[in-house]
């Protein structure tokens, strides 16, 4: 028996190393069929949500214009002190580069950034390459002060010099109602020119009122469809998911044909005698909560109803027979379990609210446009995209910071509960 064994040892040791061969190839096998069901999703995030977010906040302190089509004047004014007027090398090489900026439309881009510096810089750049000569019997300096008064003011060139950097925090600031001083401190701008800081506030008030509304309304509709009999349930979520069909332009061209003077709404309180005169509900606040609260009020019930129809009635019923009022049931034993839904529904309607453009811009007035509003105005009529990155950014800035405390919030309520 000993030798049996023995002549047994060598036969089980020349199988094992096989054996843990086989078994890392069915494990890179496991791990390559991983990889290849995750990659598509993969891609489809980098491609759809990082590249576009990560180029918006490369934008907002991207300032490369200046840099690349007059690199040697960019480098030369970064040295400047900015006292006096620069030297005459600075002329001369802005003067030789400022030619050269008409192939390639480099004229147009410098002439675009420099303008948000002084509306009048690239009218100056435009007139001065009109009559610039190819050589010159005089100095640079001299020249370029003949052509145009404005390039003996140092206050020009400080333009120049603040637009000559590779990045800028000048958009980001911008977006706060802030700027840089002459002395390179931050400070707020002139009282007159303060318009964002204002905005993120009436941003996040009509988003939170809207998600607020949707939840108020939401939540006893999506209790209705869960405790209901399917039959009925069905037949009302087919009017829950019914705005889903209509255009959204369409249903808020609907609410302005209902909320306007003479409108249907007007119409029947007149007509029942409640008012004497037409109510104004659209055009303003009224109107603009009205119709979103419409549009987005499906995207709170469903997250509800997924959570309460995996809600078993037992346990209310428990405590209801062991002597709770049902109220008291309701809201220590029910609600508890629809924080997930709770949770889910208001970030999506919170975040899809912030970032409304036609709605408010349609149904409200002056005063009630919001945050993207003025994204599309400097992306589409202005090409000033560094200013609608900055507020893009804050933007996400926002809702992360929101999403984050919320999250922490409703993590906090349920370790209490259990």
């Amino acid at each position: 028996m000993t030798s049996a064994l023995a002549m047994s040892q060598p036969a089980i040791s020349e199988k094992v190393p096989g054996l843990k061969a086989q078994l890392r190839r069915a494990e890179r096998l496991r791990k390559l069929k991983a990889i290849a069901l995750v990659a598509p999703l993969a891609i489809f995030l980098v491609i759809a949500f990082v590249i576009p977010i990560s180029n918006m906040l490369w934008r907002s302190v991207d300032n490369s214009e200046v840099m690349q089509v007059m690199p040697e004047t960019a480098r030369l004014l970064t040295e400047w002190d900015g006292k006096d007027l620069p030297s005459e090398a600075v002329f001369s090489v802005f003067a030789q580069e400022l030619r050269d900026s008409r192939t390639g439309g480099g004229l147009g881009r410098i002439g675009r950034r420099l303008n948000y510096e002084d509306p009048t810089f690239r009218t100056l750049l435009t007139q001065t390459l009109r009559t610039l000569p190819a050589t010159t019997e005089t100095t640079w300096s001299e020249t370029l002060q003949s052509i145009h008064p404005r390039w003996s003011e140092t206050d020009t060139w400080l333009a120049l010099q603040r637009a000559a950097p590779a990045t800028t925090d000048r958009y980001l600031l911008a977006a706060l109602d802030l700027q840089r001083g002459s002395d390179g401190s931050i400070e707020r701008i002139d009282e007159n020119q303060r318009v964002y800081q204002q905005v993120f506030v009436r941003t996040l008030v009509i988003a939170g009122g809207v998600t607020l509304i949707c939840l108020l309304m939401g939540f006893p509709l999506a209790y209705l469809l869960a405790t209901l009999p399917t039959s009925q349930s069905n037949l009302l979520m087919i009017f829950v998911l019914l705005p889903f069909w209509t255009s959204l332009l369409v249903r808020t061209a609907a609410w302005i044909v209902l909320l306007q003077s003479g409108g249907l709404v007007n119409t029947t309180l007149m007509t029942l005698g409640l008012i004497e005169s037409p109510l104004q509900l659209v055009f303003n606040r009224i109107g603009v909560f009205f119709a979103m609260v419409h549009i987005l009020l499906p995207f709170m019930i469903l997250p509800l109803y997924s959570v309460m129809k995996g809600i078993s009635p037992v346990y209310q019923r428990a405590a209801t027979s062991l002597g709770a009022h049902p109220f008291a049931a309701f809201w220590q034993i029910y609600v508890p379990q629809t924080l997930s839904g709770v949770a889910a529904g208001t970030i999506l309607v919170f975040i899809m609210a912030i970032g409304y453009y036609i709605t408010p811009a349609l149904v409200g007035g002056p005063s009630d446009q919001m945050v993207s509003y003025f994204v599309a105005y400097y992306t589409n009529t202005t090409n000033n995209w560094g200013m609608a990155a900055a507020l893009g950014t804050f933007l996400l800035i926002a809702t992360l910071l929101l999403y984050l405390v919320y999250h922490k919030l409703v993590n906090q309520k349920q370790l209490i509960r259990n």
